[in-house]
């Protein structure tokens, strides 16, 4: 009984990310990074959590007592708001095209 009751509950833990594939990740990184393997620029990094964002957010509008979803918004929200200063100390044009670019309020 211990056994089908762990299967079933890694079946639901493997579901849950299936919005974001690497197919995703890399058309998301090709459109607003250098390249699709150019993983670690900032605008790719903040065109990822924005999608993952959005994603979490529509969850959060149907299902509003997932309060641990809800804790990895915060925390998204919080990398994604940290790496936008960075760029904005940095380099504000390109700031400014990717709050453009992604239609995100600053």
């Amino acid at each position: 009984m211990l056994y089908f009751c762990t299967s079933l509950h890694n079946n639901h833990l493997n579901n849950i990310g299936m919005y974001l594939t690497s197919e995703k990740k890399s058309e998301i990184f090709a459109k607003h990074g250098k390249s699709a393997q150019d993983t670690g620029s900032a605008e790719g990094q903040i065109a990822l959590f924005t999608f993952r964002i959005n994603h979490l957010s529509g969850h959060l509008k149907s299902n509003h007592k997932d309060y641990a979803t809800e804790k990895s918004l915060v925390k998204l929200v919080g990398k994604r708001k940290r790496l936008l200063d960075y760029l904005k100390k940095t380099e504000i044009s390109r700031y400014r095209a990717i709050i453009a670019e992604l239609g995100i309020r600053k």
